[in-house]
């Protein structure tokens, strides 16, 4: 049975004791972690989020027969003296590991079911299980550890922009619906019927008002929602530090997120060199096919075309005098591979899309998998590739940007095979001059590679009308670890050129003032130029965690199937409501 809490008031966490603390009487409360009963003594570790502290029960029948009650996950008060433990029974493996508390009084506060797995281990449990009891699950130390991470660069960030005179705004989380990019959630109106709110996807219009508005330099940390496919590294609803500042160049929005990343890594000890590498995004494409490259390992891809110009391969030759490319990388130590290992990566990319996949050893002479390469050709090839005596020449061909995309994912699994990056190096990178719009053939019109507020590069503004897919945007992706972390832009601020971006896209004037209204007439008020970025917090936190899902550093996330297994959310609501909401559900 329960007991109560009383006057009982906590001297120090579960955490907290050291050697100085010899002879200090001591209340400690949590959860019951162990209890080994040896007969004549019984240890009990109790635990909460700061550590655990060993308590010993021993000559005083009471109190033996409390210890003897109590269960994993009780929840318990412990009064006593803290002694230091011989020399024997030092546990260096806890912060607390050199003193005890001898116990004069245990309390069970609570008691507790068995729980579906064991807290005190961290053995393996399906995520579904987790999931359900998300409440047990953030009591074992991996995830204590990093949802306090989570806090502690999130308290960073505020301080930081504190003091670099960012005012923190909050903006509304029910808005008009902007369909643009993923799916909006809609929240139906119950005082007006057949009318619907729509849950932020970004703060993005309201924080530039607040730039027209002059509050100059604003941040938030702020919740958006995406109604979208779940991945490991998406949820449907998602933390973002958001950024936007007055008078700003992509290059001052460098100069303040690279001491920010700086900021951030300390929290876990670590350092960032700046300023932080730039490549534009055609040269991302090129070298490692991806606009998020991972630089924590080489295997950059080269362009092989020239060698095969002239080459007495007529398939390669082919496609380079029809407009395509031959590229290829270096495998590091891939001269080890054995035939059979080969044939592996071989079967790998052709289910990854590749048409055909081109391999040349180093040697004395070279070889290949096609035997009409001569000799020189080969040593060629391997020059420009930059491949050593020890290396593995992977080549493709085809149109450009396929072709490097294909190579890209190629790269990234043999990385992963043979571990290539390493945990614990952080590389960031910032990609620029993204294209500013895309063409999708399936609708025949173009949409924003970022969104509708993005300005083009100011050589290019013609573009916008003249040559839609040359033109450049003033955006930029901050990248780290093969993962983009952040994106942003220096936005439109004209009036005239925002409703020929609109036109563009293909928004009528009339479509524009119904969706955007509000915001092109703040525009036409004195709208300075401004810019600025969104930075996702579970991204980052996942990233320094070392872990693969984002789920891993969210307090209460949905599976992939997007459902809360806790809560049992989504869930039908009764009919009543519907009726409320004006609203009939359809079989």
């Amino acid at each position: 049975m329960a007991e109560p809490l009383g006057n009982l008031t906590r001297t120090h966490t579960c955490g907290a004791l050291r050697a100085d603390d010899v002879g200090a009487e001591v209340v400690l409360l949590g959860w019951a972690h162990r209890i080994r009963d040896l007969g004549g003594v019984t240890f009990i570790d109790i635990r909460d989020r700061a550590g655990i502290s060993q308590v010993v029960v021993r000559e005083n029948e009471a109190l033996m027969g409390v210890a003897k009650r109590l269960r994993s996950e009780f929840v318990i008060g412990v009064s006593g003296v803290v002694q230091r433990r011989s020399e024997d029974t030092i546990n260096p493996k806890l912060a607390t590991g050199e003193v005890e508390v001898l116990s004069r009084d245990i309390r069970i506060l609570n008691e507790a079911k068995t729980p579906p797995f064991q807290i005190a281990e961290d053995s393996p449990v399906s995520e579904d299980v987790r999931l359900k009891y998300r409440y047990l699950d953030l009591r074992r130390p991996r995830l204590q550890y990093n949802m306090s991470l989570r806090h502690r660069v999130t308290m960073a960030v505020r301080k930081y922009f504190d003091a670099n005179g960012f005012l923190e705004i909050e903006t509304p989380v029910l808005t008009k619906s902007t369909p643009e990019g993923a799916r909006d959630f809609l929240v139906p109106s119950r005082i007006h019927p057949g009318e619907f709110y729509a849950l932020p996807q970004s703060p993005q219009i309201f924080k530039q008002i607040l730039m027209i508005s002059g509050m100059d330099r604003y941040f938030q940390i702020v919740k958006c929602f995406r109604d979208e496919d779940q991945r490991a590294d998406r949820q449907l609803e998602f933390t973002q530090i958001d950024v936007e500042m007055s008078f700003a160049r992509p290059e001052l929005v460098y100069g303040l997120i690279e001491p920010l990343m700086q900021t951030i890594l300390k929290e876990i000890g670590r350092d960032v060199a700046l300023p932080i590498r730039r490549m534009r995004y055609a040269d991302a494409i090129a070298k490692y096919g991806s606009d998020k490259p991972d630089l924590r390992f080489g295997l950059e891809i080269r362009d092989l075309s020239e060698v095969f110009r002239d080459s007495e391969f007529r398939v390669f030759k082919q496609i380079v005098a029809d407009g395509g490319v031959v590229r290829g990388f270096a495998v590091t130590a891939g001269n080890r591979y054995t035939r059979s290992q080969i044939d592996v990566l071989v079967d790998q990319a052709k289910q990854m899309g590749f048409s055909g996949l081109i391999w040349v050893r180093p040697g004395e002479p070279p070889t290949s998998s096609v035997k009409a390469l001569t000799e020189a050709t080969l040593r060629a090839a391997l020059e420009r590739a930059g491949a050593s005596k020890d290396d593995l020449l992977l080549m493709a061909a085809g149109p450009a940007d396929n072709t490097s995309k294909l190579l890209g994912q190629l790269r990234l699994a043999i990385a992963k095979k043979e571990n290539l990056a390493g945990p614990d190096s952080f590389e960031f990178l910032w990609v620029t001059e993204f294209p500013l719009l895309e063409y999708h053939e399936e609708d025949g019109r173009w949409y924003s590679m970022h969104h509708p507020f993005t300005s083009p590069l100011d050589e290019d503004i013609d573009k916008v009308d003249n040559d839609p897919g040359a033109a450049r945007a003033k955006a930029y992706d901050l990248v780290l670890n093969g993962s983009e972390i952040g994106g942003g832009s220096i936005r439109i601020h004209d009036a005239a050129l925002q409703s020929r971006m609109f036109q563009r896209l293909g928004i009528s004037d009339e479509e524009a003032k119904l969706r955007f209204g509000f915001f092109l007439e703040a525009l036409a008020y004195g709208t300075p130029p401004h810019g600025g970025i969104a930075l996702g917090v579970d991204r980052i936190v996942a990233i320094l965690c070392g872990e693969s899902s984002i789920r891993e550093v969210i307090a209460f996330p949905k599976t992939a199937n997007a459902v809360d297994l806790m809560s049992d959310a989504p869930s039908p609501v009764d009919a009543k409501q519907l009726k409320e909401l004006h609203l009939k559900v359809q079989p």
